[in-house]
């Protein structure tokens, strides 16, 4: 029934199932239908109460008991919307049915079993009730745009077509219109789709669909600039609206244009001043142009005129961070903060810039503060691990770790305890937490080259690589497992044509990984280095430039790396580039060198520092 349907307001498609279809009824029943529903609901309780048996009776008896073929057909119909409302849709389904049987002629009942139906997901059944309600009312609007919106979720086009257009080929109205250009569309029938958007506006050209429509169709063709121009037409007929000027801008950043998306954002705030939506999108384009003061300002904007937003706040303070202004930013974040005591976000992105700018002791006081419960407590807590290791507190980092083992457990943190337990010594430890690991899954292959590292770390290169070797017989392209052996062999001057193999297999899979790249580049260096002052001292030389190259980008995919730059030092002192290798070296310790992997670096400085005098 019409109320029924209101309360449903189930989506099937396009179409809210169960919207109100106007006050039309199957004629048989008259326009007092309400009037007699009521008093057929009165008749049936007035035969007995086992009509409507009470809450805890078996359903099948419930169901049985509810079916009456000596009462009319509102009483199905009443029945059916109290399966409904109780969300029992096969109950309405059967109602509905019966009411059918009783009235076979009903194009109301067809369609409301066809709703029915679509909500247990049998479409081929309901589109077998709509059509029936088709044939039986072939000018009924509603019933048509039913059946094409189930022809379009079984993407027949055809059908969609032949049931929403008249005997000219024209939609039977605008809202079929738009369900049929939504079928090309769909079907990629882009020059159909185009046929139908251009009639859609013929039909109304004040209307902003069709206008869209077109824009739409014109883009997807690749006709950025025949989109543009019905966007700006539409522009013209709807001055201000919002939604033309973000298409107009993503038709723009589509094209690869960011400036030109930039000044229809600008052109937008002209219209909309201090638009939220117009300025975080100028903020986010500008930030894609390179013009950090440009968003810097727009973000200005944005808190001055949102200063409940916390997203733009953080957002702004990154901005200023990033500008190098540190102590602004921590400004801003710390004034927010204290604002909104309940958004530890704050107070998470307010640790991350006092780490930045040196200030340890700030970080840690401001990730401390986030409760266990909040989304970023694991990010808070791992940066107070990180903050404790670089400060070589063992005993303060596991601690810390454990705890979040016990409220978050997840892989990373495993990995992480077990290299903090070898870091204090307790080798033990962390072997135990990769065998529970492997006792769980035997054929983990990240756990064993997690275990082949712990035994590099103590300087037990072959059960090192005996632990990478048995990732690799269960994970060939385990990159990390074939870049520490190759790497590894390099080191040694061995097997480096099977090292240099195993490189590539590992660049293959991680094309951007900067260690990966030093390896290779060391490997060209192990290569070229013992050919020089023999009569193949021109390839030696070619080599190390190669590594020279490969090195370099090393550094710019890592963003700098102590020993990275040393090997670029290595490189360049061979080549005979001493004040190259000498900036290298110094490079090196400036990035806080790690003295158990670069024991040399300080004598290769002072020795060069010697020959060079001061540089």
């Amino acid at each position: 029934m019409e109320q029924g349907e209101a309360r449903a307001g189930l989506r099937f498609g396009g179409v809210r199932v169960g919207q109100r279809e106007g006050r039309r009824v199957c004629p048989a029943w008259g326009d007092s239908f309400w009037c007699r529903l009521l008093l057929v609901a009165l008749a049936s309780f007035a035969v007995g109460c086992a009509s409507f048996p009470g809450v805890g009776q078996r359903e099948q008896g419930r169901s049985a008991a509810l079916v009456r073929p000596e009462l009319p057909v509102d009483y199905d119909v009443l029945v059916g919307e109290m399966a409904l409302q109780d969300g029992d849709y096969e109950g309405a389904r059967d109602a509905i049915e019966r009411a059918i049987a009783k009235d076979p002629n009903s194009a109301y009942l067809e369609r409301r079993l066809a709703r029915f139906l679509s909500q247990l997901e049998d479409l081929d059944g309901a589109i077998a009730h709509v059509e029936r309600a088709v044939e039986l009312e072939p000018d009924d609007e509603e019933s048509r745009l039913f059946l094409g919106h189930l022809y379009r979720l079984q993407r027949d086009v055809e059908a969609v077509r032949e049931v929403l257009t008249d005997e000219t080929g024209q939609p039977i109205s605008e809202r079929a219109a738009l369900v049929l250009y939504q079928a090309f569309l769909e079907a990629d029938r882009l020059d159909e789709a185009l046929v139908v958007g251009e009639d859609l506006v013929a039909r109304d050209p004040e209307a902003l669909g069709g206008h869209m429509a077109v824009a739409t169709i014109y883009e997807r063709m690749g006709r950025t600039e025949d989109a543009a121009l019905v966007l700006r037409k539409a522009l013209v007929l709807h001055p201000g609206r919002f939604v033309l000027y973000s298409r107009l801008a993503r038709l723009e950043r589509a094209s690869g244009d960011r400036e030109g998306e930039v000044a229809i954002y600008r052109e937008a705030l002209e219209q909309h001043p201090h638009h939220y939506g117009v300025l975080v999108s100028l903020g986010e384009a500008l930030i894609a142009t390179d013009d950090l003061e440009g968003a810097i300002d727009v973000y200005a904007d944005l808190v001055e005129h949102y200063p409940d937003d916390v997203k733009s706040v953080r957002r702004f303070a990154s901005l200023e961070y990033a500008a190098g202004r540190r102590e602004q930013a921590a400004i801003v974040l710390e004034n927010a903060f204290a604002r909104f005591p309940e958004h530890y976000e704050l107070a998470y992105s307010l640790g991350q810039v006092r780490r930045g700018a040196g200030d340890d002791d700030g970080a840690l006081e401001a990730f401390l503060v986030v409760p266990p419960e909040q989304a970023v407590y694991l990010e808070s807590r791992t940066q107070v691990v990180a903050i404790l290791e670089s400060r070589k507190d063992y005993t303060g980092a596991l601690r810390e770790i454990e705890t979040l083992r016990r409220l978050r457990p997840n892989r990373a943190l495993e990995f992480h305890a077990a290299s903090l337990y070898q870091r204090s010594g307790d080798l033990e430890a962390g072997v135990a937490i990769l065998d529970a690991m492997l006792e769980e899954n035997p054929r983990d292959d990240e756990a064993f080259y997690q275990l082949g590292v712990l035994y590099g770390m103590e300087k037990n290169s072959d059960k090192a690589i005996e632990y990478m070797n048995r990732a690799l017989e269960i994970n060939p392209n385990n990159a990390h497992a074939l870049n520490y052996v190759g790497y590894s062999w390099a080191e040694r001057g061995k097997n480096l044509d099977q090292a240099e193999e195993y490189i590539q297999r590992a660049l293959a899979q991680r094309p951007n990984d900067g260690f990966i790249a030093d390896s290779l580049g060391w490997v060209y260096y192990q290569r070229g280095r013992p050919l020089l002052g023999t009569h193949r001292s021109k390839e030696g030389v070619a080599l190390l430039q190669q590594a020279r190259d490969q090195l370099i980008l090393a550094a710019e995919l890592t963003g700098g790396d102590p020993v990275v730059s040393e090997h670029l030092g290595d490189v360049y002192f061979l080549l005979e580039d001493k004040e190259r290798a000498y900036y290298f070296y110094e490079e090196a310790v400036r990035l806080e060198h790690r003295e158990d992997e670069q024991p040399e670096l300080l004598d290769k400085l002072e020795g060069l520092k010697r020959e060079l005098g001061e540089p």
